[in-house]
């Protein structure tokens, strides 16, 4: 493939791409991570070009999901490195982290009680809208594996929004009482 077809190619495909993963990289991560995560992405898609598949935005969350993980295994390994910079050389004032806003929410205390991979099957299916089979592509499993994982993480979702939800004691009567 020449390169003005290769690029053709490209700006015919990114377009539709870049919405639907910048929303991806934005439910994930902070802003900024997720605009350099976005570019990594993307060029790793003109990279790899010829090996995209003919419905391209699975196989692009599943290279946006690892270039996420990438950048995250990077901030740690930075955060640690300062942590033994701030041994050796302690900061005159140390200052809480912009926002740790944590989720008031049942639904994200519940996401929260499940393991990551199960959360992850579940942000894929509602809020990327993703069938099974374009799950698989994104996780690099089988469809049937991808299917299933999800129905259990269902499950497990129900029953952590129940447990959160439900007062904690005994459960009141739903029989009314006749005078």
């Amino acid at each position: 493939m020449d390169a003005q077809t290769r690029r053709d190619r490209f700006e015919e495909i990114a377009p539709d791409l870049i919405e639907p993963l910048r929303r991806f990289l934005a439910r994930r991560t902070d802003p900024a991570t997720a605009d350099d995560v976005l570019s990594e992405t993307l060029l790793v898609c003109w990279r790899r070009l010829d090996e995209l598949p003919a419905e391209p935005l699975p196989w692009a969350y599943g290279v946006a999901r690892n270039c996420l993980t990438n950048a995250q295994r990077g901030h740690r390994r930075q955060e640690r490195v300062a942590a033994r910079i701030a041994v050796v050389d302690p900061p005159p004032e140390t200052t809480s982290g912009p926002g740790a806003t944590g989720g008031d929410g049942a639904l994200e205390e519940a996401l929260a009680a499940l393991r990551p991979e199960e959360a992850e099957l579940l942000r894929l299916w509602a809020w990327e809208q993703l069938t099974p089979a374009e799950i698989a592509a994104v996780l690099e499993i089988t469809p049937n594996a991808a299917s299933i994982r999800l129905h259990r993480a269902r499950e497990k979702l129900r029953d952590q929004l129940r447990k959160i939800e439900q007062p904690a004691g005994h459960e009141e009567s739903r029989e009314r009482r006749r005078s």
